[in-house]
């Protein structure tokens, strides 16, 4: 199975390092991302349906396929300070990990005048990555052998293949569960989860690999005069363990390592309205890190390695307006605002993973070609609305009063922008 699922991310989702809320997307595909990922009240398209509320997807009375691809670009920068004898010394470095790929194939199964409507789907809902090339200006990025991590580059990828059903109980009440089967990998260089050796310092880990379980359940209302209102809860996806084959920088062969880390739970609520040539659609999201594992802990081990991110709940806002106006081609504006997961004592355990974007905001339409087919497109642009900054961290001065060891007038910061351009179809059969 694993073997298998290795086979299709690496055939068919190459990349899809884009994170919103936390490490987690705003949206799927195309349409829901112009809506600002707003869907669990409001199913204007399959993709968002089938991810925010599987109820939702009661809302269609045929057979339609959804293929969405999308080009995303991050900017990402670096900054820390050091004290020296001299003065503080600091430097900026700058990601050049390029261009990302985003995947999401859908498709769903429903009749006229039918209880029950079927879907599948195959999202990449989750990812990370960064690469900060080493420097001799930067501290934090200065090569390990002078004290810094040197390279610093990470890769992480969720594949998530759901298997929906939906349940109309009556004309305005549907039911929807959909069991979550998942794929992730992860990479790091240099991997701060493996203790160091005193010579040779951290090492770099290959690609490791591991399959989870999980699960979605909600409910969904149309009133029949406009107004609609969904709620639902994706359980925490759990997952085997990561198993790190190392490697020091000099070539050598380092210790393997563990670690496992899951997807967190999210509670999600949203309401929608639409009257004529309007649709408007708002959504909360609640974001479980703090009980999650693999975020949940935080700071070293006995043995210099890093426990876990240490990231916090967070709540997610996600609103949008379709305007239908226009013949044949449906106008979009959306917004999304998270707030940041991550503790500012805690700031550089979360250097390989700096995508928190708190303001996105996108713009996008749909070309209405026949009744049966769709083609949708959107523009995101995204912020992190300042930068997230702490001290850097050593476990050399882990005591009782400076439980992560930080050093005294010392700082590591980030921030980033991102960009993205998607396009989708939507078939009718």
């Amino acid at each position: 199975m694993k073997k298998l699922l290795s086979i299709i991310v690496s055939g068919l989702v190459p990349l899809f390092i884009f994170a919103q809320a936390g490490h987690i997307m705003q949206g799927i595909g195309a349409n829901n991302m112009s809506m600002g990922g707003a869907a669990t009240g409001q199913p204007l398209d399959i993709n968002g349906a089938l991810h925010w509320n599987p109820a939702g997807i009661s809302a269609f009375d045929s057979k339609i396929f959804s293929a969405n691809a999308g080009l995303f670009f991050s900017a990402p920068e670096l900054t820390s300070t050091v004290p020296t004898p001299g003065g503080p010394m600091s430097g900026v470095t700058k990601d050049d990990r390029g261009v990302s790929v985003m995947p999401a194939l859908a498709m769903v199964w429903g009749k006229k005048n039918s209880k029950s409507t079927f879907g599948i789907s195959a999202f990449g809902i989750s990812g990370f990555g960064v690469t900060f090339p080493e420097s001799n200006s930067n501290p934090i990025n200065m090569p390990q052998s002078m004290g810094g991590f040197g390279r610093i580059e990470s890769d992480y990828q969720l594949l998530q293949v759901g298997l929906t059903y939906a349940y109309k109980l009556s004309d305005k009440f549907s039911i929807g569960v959909a069991p979550t089967f998942n794929y992730s990998s992860l990479e790091l260089s240099p991997n701060p989860l493996a203790s160091p050796d005193p010579a040779k310092g951290y090492p770099i880990s290959d690609k490791a690999t591991a399959l989870g379980v999980g699960g979605q359940v909600g409910l969904f209302f149309n009133s029949g005069m406009g107004f609609k209102f969904g709620i639902s809860y994706k359980t925490e996806q759990s997952f085997g363990e990561f198993e790190f084959e190392n490697k020091y920088v000099d070539g050598s062969a380092a210790p393997s390592v563990t670690f496992k880390m899951n997807y967190p739970a999210i509670f999600s609520a949203g309401i929608g309205y639409s009257q004529k040539d309007f649709d408007l659609a708002l959504d909360y999201r609640l974001v479980n890190y703090a009980k999650t594992e693999g975020f949940e802990a935080k700071g070293w081990t006995s043995t210099a390695s890093v426990k876990g991110f240490g990231w916090e709940n967070i709540s997610v806002l996600s609103a949008g307006v379709q305007y239908k106006g226009v013949k044949k081609l449906p106008l979009r504006i959306g917004y999304t605002y998270s707030a940041n997961p991550i503790n500012e004592d805690l700031a550089m355990f979360s250097v390989p993973a700096t995508a928190v974007i708190k303001n996105a905001f996108q713009l996008g339409l749909g070309y209405e070609f026949s009744k049966s087919f769709t083609l949708n497109a959107v523009y995101h642009h995204g912020n992190s609305s300042g930068n997230t900054t702490g001290p850097m961290l050593s476990p050399m001065m882990v005591n009782h009063s400076n439980p992560y060891g930080a050093v005294p007038n010392s700082s590591v910061s980030y921030n980033m922008t991102t960009d993205m351009i998607m396009f989708g179809i939507n078939y009718s059969f």
